[in-house]
């Protein structure tokens, strides 16, 4: 079978009959239910797959990332399609670049590698909404993942799009796609509608076909499969290293009696959250589950294979509300940056034992460059920059409104009204119920006052005379991704009172960092960077007003294969995000350790000097930085045990 990444993705890929050649009428993928195994053109199967995501990866990188897991013995790589990743914005879709799911699809094939498709419409992964689009919550009364008609439409139409394009890559048209998963994890959510399974059986089987073999993945518990399961989706379970292999095999027997055993999401490591240590899975452990799942005869999904990075604001958050960190490392056999590790070794030899592992050598890490440090100049306070990050002007409204009432899906806001008191004392501001999601940084007439935090309720005092402007700067730190909480408001989500009073007459900034810097970066050099207010400081013992910072590094000449990849590091920072040409990547600096952020510098320029911009307190680098509670920074944490029971993916 040959194959071309210039094929249409309209038309139904062909192979050549002949000697040597599988005609596609003649390639297949089935269950073979009286031997309990996969049937790949006729002939026993197993795969022994890995998760990678194209979209936490940089396209330059897809290639070297797929070869490395090729060379550990995978024959087939795993995918979720993130539907906000593709459509920003309803009827905007992103198919290009590092959003060309179908190349990354193509590209495994020419590799050898074969592909199970996940393309949800929801994934969870650790991603904003769990990869449904905010703006579906501008519908208020919408009840996600539901036979809601709002719901259904919009996922109607998404599959419309999508679905068609996956089809000529289908190994039964000549491509890799083995299988299919529809829904994820669908016993795991409350709503537990047979409807809404059963709509997207019907709309996957008119878009694919009837022969695509299509599955579902939960939980090996009997309440997560009562659910998630339908007749016509042949049912697989994940579960990690803490598990019964035996007894999550058994649970899975219970609703598919024959056929092949299968763990979707083996897991290799663990998910991060803000403001926690790093998790990491023991190899040693991981290497035993391993070999005692393939033993069995099973096939495989190594979860993850590579993390990668959240890059801008896709990362999601768990409940009680924890977003997780910009980094997606996952203690996964593949670092974050794509280097080779300890634990990728040892599962190659594990896979060893039981199929043939390539032959030549393997793909070294990417080389690194050490830069050297990088001096800031600070460019504007975002409270300086209001005019050029809010260039249609605010909104006014005599009560908070919610990012998506703003039509701001991602990223800031500033919200600013007036005290109506004289606070000389401190006075208590708050919002109750957790009304702000999910973190506001607050001054009175640019003096910076505190923060106010969606996990805590504590009240801020705040002093001030009475007509001051307060400003709250309220960052969304990335929406819940599992549970019934998804459709997860941003902002002011609730009134804010000061002392007993309920604040009103709002003045509302949606911010546009990412155009707002690349159109005016080179604008602001020489402004003035402070703030704008009479007697005012830009510090106080809890942080900085947040601003925008610049600085330059240099690649020497005369140095062969520059520029390369290095890492780099935010000694003392909280907050940092930073845009760049190529787009805005979110820091978030834990406040319990401290690590180094990959920084990936393929297509960067050969000329000696480049220019990063830093929103915050980084960057050219341009960074906007937030200097916030500096002396929360702990020293190197110790690993934690492994995490206990099934991922909630």
């Amino acid at each position: 079978q040959t194959w071309s990444p210039l094929c249409s993705s309209t038309a139904a890929l062909g192979a050549v009959s002949g000697a040597g050649h599988v005609n596609v009428t003649e390639r297949t993928f089935e269950i073979d239910y009286q031997k309990d195994r996969f049937l790949k053109d006729g002939k026993p199967f197993r795969y022994i797959s890995g998760s990678i995501h194209y979209f936490r990866v940089p396209r330059f990188y897809w290639k070297d990332r797929l070869l490395k897991m090729k060379m550990a013995g995978l024959n087939a790589i795993q995918t979720y399609v993130p539907w906000n990743f593709h459509e920003p914005q309803p009827g905007q879709y992103r198919f290009s670049e590092d959003h060309d799911v179908q190349y990354f699809i193509q590209l495994a094939h020419e590799l050898g590698l074969l592909v199970i498709l996940r393309p949800g419409p929801y994934i969870c992964a650790e991603w904003d909404m769990g990869g449904l689009p905010a703006w579906l919550l501008e519908k208020e009364s919408i009840v996600l993942r539901s036979s809601d008609p709002d719901y259904l439409a919009a996922v109607d139409k998404w599959l419309g799009v999508l679905l068609p394009k996956m089809r000529p890559l289908l190994y039964q048209n000549g491509g890799p796609i083995i299988t299919v998963q529809v829904e994820n994890e669908y016993g795991s959510y409350f709503a537990c509608d047979f409807n809404y399974m059963r709509f997207l059986q019907k709309r996957f089987r008119h878009y694919l076909g009837d022969n695509v073999l299509l599955f579902t993945t939960d939980g090996a518990q009997k309440s997560f499969l009562k659910c998630g399961t339908l007749q016509g989706l042949y049912a697989t379970v994940d579960f990690g290293t803490g598990s019964n292999v035996t007894a999550d095999f058994q649970t899975q027997r219970k609703v598919e009696p024959n056929g092949p055993l299968v763990n979707s999401e083996f897991y290799t490591g663990w998910l991060d959250h803000w403001g926690q240590p790093h998790s990491t899975v023991k190899t040693e452990v991981l290497a035993s589950s391993l070999y005692e799942i393939l033993a069995r005869g099973a096939s495989v999904n190594l979860y993850m294979f590579i993390g990668g990075t959240n890059f801008a604001y896709w990362n999601g958050a768990n409940t009680p509300y924890a977003p997780q960190p910009t980094s997606y490392d996952y203690d996964a056999p593949l670092s974050e940056a794509g280097d080779l590790t300890e634990k990728y070794f040892v599962l190659r030899k594990v896979i060893q034992m039981f199929e043939e592992v390539p032959e030549g050598p393997i793909p070294p890490s990417t080389p690194k460059f050490a830069y050297g440090k990088v001096s800031l100049k600070k460019l504007k306070t975002v409270e300086a920059a209001l005019d050029i990050l809010c260039p249609g002007g605010p909104i006014k409204s005599l009560y908070p409104l919610t990012f998506i009432q703003v039509k701001q899906y991602f990223g800031f806001v500033l919200y600013r009204t007036t005290l109506p008191q004289d606070c000389s004392n401190s006075t208590s501001l708050h919002a109750p119920l957790s009304g702000v999601h999910d973190r506001a940084y607050v001054s009175v007439n640019g003096v910076p006052q505190g923060i106010l935090e969606r996990a805590s309720v504590t009240p801020l005092n705040i002093t001030g005379k009475a007509g001051a402007t307060l400003d709250l700067l309220v960052e969304n730190m990335g929406r819940v991704n599992y549970g019934r909480y998804i459709n997860d408001s941003k902002g002011l989500v609730s009134n804010l009172t000061l002392g007993s009073s309920i604040l009103t007459n709002w003045t509302i900034f949606p911010l546009g960092t990412e155009d707002a810097v690349r159109s005016h970066l080179q604008g602001w050099g020489g402004q003035d960077a402070g703030c704008h207010y009479e007697n005012c400081t830009d510090s106080s013992p809890n942080y900085t007003l947040p601003a925008f910072y610049v600085g330059n590094f240099s690649i020497p000449s005369g140095i062969p294969d520059l520029p390369q990849d290095t890492f780099i590091q935010f000694s003392g920072w909280t907050k940092v995000c930073k845009v760049s040409t190529t787009g805005l990547l979110h820091w978030f600096v834990s406040q319990a350790f401290t690590r180094l952020h990959p920084l990936s510098l393929p297509a960067a320029s050969r000329s000696s000097q480049t220019r990063p911009t830093v929103l915050g307190s980084l960057s050219s680098l341009f960074l906007l930085a937030f200097l916030t509670f500096t002396s929360l920074l702990k020293p190197p944490y110790s690993p934690p045990p492994p995490p206990p029971g099934p991922h909630p993916l």
